[in-house]
């Protein structure tokens, strides 16, 4: 991830179309537009694992269905707690069998239609639930060596609580972090650079007009009015943090991303 960082290589995320899509077709062609323009760029495909808790493909049988190329470098799958010990294993086996080895891993957003992972499907003994930990726990146990793994971090939970995730999270087999959203310096994000500074760090960039989408995430109201720019916002964070990446969340595939070629160049 570190090469990632060095040489300036986007994460943008795409989502994989709905499975309850009406117009499933057009979905996928727009996962592949957007997939392969990555990829023709060099930067990192993202790929989202039921984003919102709404059932979605999962991000590797878009892959082999669409018969997409895979660049090792160049595609992360987000993976959470919401599957079948069955489902999980199968996920992973693709990734490998296509090659991914970058999963972001989450405890993830739930609903009423997604199954869980218990702690005995994976053998997380005294664990009351499954968290990123357990499954960072179990990836690492039963897939040694084939995967980088990294793990969400949010500035916006209280501060210490957070940070003690974090070390479980890394004594678990994290080896890089994801922030949340940010749309400014953060002195959470600062402590957490000073306190790991070997620790790869990837800033995530809210690439949305749409700002008071934020609201939940960060924990306080933002008025739907509330202008914003995000090519300048995400030019801030470069300058704000030059030692982190970029993860690029919403990004507007028509408007902002003929302008990512020189906003890192133009910090």
């Amino acid at each position: 991830m570190l090469h990632h960082i060095q040489n300036r290589i986007y994460h943008v995320e795409i989502l994989p179309p709905k499975q309850d899509s009406e117009k499933l077709l057009e979905d996928l062609d727009l996962f592949a537009f957007k997939y392969n323009r990555v990829m023709e760029s060099g930067y990192c495909a993202c790929i989202t694992d039921n984003a919102m808790g709404l059932l979605a493909f999962q991000g590797t049988e878009v892959i082999e269905e669409l018969k997409l190329p895979v660049y090792p470098e160049q595609v992360m799958i987000h993976l959470n707690t919401f599957h079948t010990k069955k489902n999980l294993d199968e996920i992973l086996h693709s990734c490998i069998s296509l090659g991914i080895r970058y999963l972001l891993v989450v405890s993830g957003d739930g609903s009423e239609r997604l199954p869980k992972l218990k702690p005995a499907d994976i053998g997380a003994e005294g664990a009351e639930t499954v968290t990123s930990v357990e499954l960072l726990q179990y990836i690492r146990r039963e897939y040694p060596g084939k995967f980088t793994l990294g793990v969400a971090f949010n500035p916006y939970e209280p501060e210490e609580h957070e940070f003690a995730k974090l070390e479980r999270k890394l004594a678990a087999g994290a080896s890089f972090v994801i922030t949340q959203p940010l749309i400014e310096k953060n002195p959470v994000v600062d402590r957490l650079l000073a306190k790991h500074p070997g620790l790869p760090v990837i800033v995530e960039a809210w690439m949305s007009k749409k700002l008071h989408l934020l609201s939940d995430a960060v924990g306080y109201p933002i008025p739907e009015n509330t202008e914003y720019d995000p090519i300048e916002t995400l030019k801030s964070l470069h300058r704000a943090y030059p030692r982190c990446g970029a993860y690029l969340s919403l990004l507007n595939f028509k408007t902002h991303y003929d302008l990512l070629r020189d906003t890192w160049q133009s910090k």
